[in-house]
């Protein structure tokens, strides 16, 4: 018997699998009066967790397990189970290079999403309206005429509809995060202007008149990512260079960023990965 739960780590949800686990009717036969008078005193089976390398969360309960005994052992181990579902996911990312197909993972705001490209008769032109989020998937949507195109065709086609669906959260996604973290950088006066701009190795930058550039992929990072970034170029208008009164500011309005940075850092590869 199976079924399945969800939980939360930070950002990210985590959906698991339960399989309970009866006890056999030879390991029955098997017990003696002494096993099963201490099968009644003690707790019962403890629940088996195991994340397999296609990153499915599998907990293996005994039948009298509940829910709650199961949800309770996936929250005590939950760092451990989404560190493993980090590094199955950095191994099949880095084995297999972006082929824009279904089953590959994209990101959005720190979380994981699954691509599926579908075939729709009736698919929208707009580009906004062919890329959707649903159900822990982000759906692609291609038209008739599209599926005629061979796979390579259709991997730039898919790659371009992911591309400018990213770029279009970017912009509204950077807007709401600059006025939210503009408060703490008291030194600015006027809101910046920002432009995006897809680059290599870099997160963002800032120009000598205090506008902003901003990396469209960084839109793939949590909100708390993006606010780093954010905060850091908004400091450079204040300090131009990286000195010590520049990482002194940094630190004045946001206290844990070296902790956000080694974050950012550690999916950097992935979330520039195209």
């Amino acid at each position: 018997m199976t079924k399945n739960g969800v939980f939360y780590y930070g950002q990210d949800t985590i959906d698991y699998e339960v399989v309970r686990k009866e006890v056999t009717y030879k390991e029955k036969i098997n017990q003696t009066e002494s096993d099963k008078l201490i099968a009644k005193k003690t707790k019962p089976r403890k629940v088996v967790i195991k994340v397999h390398p296609d990153q499915r969360v599998v907990a293996t309960a005994p039948v009298d397990a509940t829910d709650e005994m199961i949800y309770d052992a996936m929250i005590k181990r939950a760092r451990w189970i989404w560190q493993s579902l980090q590094d199955f996911a950095k191994q099949q990312d880095h084995v297999l290079p972006k082929r824009y197909v279904s089953g590959e993972t994209q990101f959005y705001l720190g979380r994981r999403y699954v691509l599926k490209v579908v075939t729709n008769a009736a698919a929208a032109d707009e580009i906004h309206s062919r890329v959707k989020l649903s159900c822990g998937k982000l759906n692609v949507e291609l038209s008739q005429s599209d599926s005629e195109l061979d796979a390579e065709e259709r991997a730039v086609l898919v790659k371009r509809l992911i591309d400018e669906w990213y770029k279009n959260k970017a912009k509204l996604i950077f807007i709401e995060r600059l006025e939210t973290v503009l408060p703490k950088a008291a030194w600015v006066t006027d809101i910046p202007a920002f432009r995006l701009l897809v680059m290599k190795k870099q997160w963002g930058s800032c120009s000598t008149k205090g506008n902003l550039i901003l990396n469209p992929h960084l839109v793939k990072a949590p909100k708390e990512c993006i606010d780093y970034v954010i905060l850091h170029e908004l400091c450079h208008i204040a300090e131009h260079n990286h000195s010590e009164q520049f990482w002194r500011l940094l630190t004045q309005v946001m206290p844990n960023w070296q902790e956000v940075k080694a974050r950012l850092d550690e999916m950097a590869e992935l979330y520039l990965n195209e």
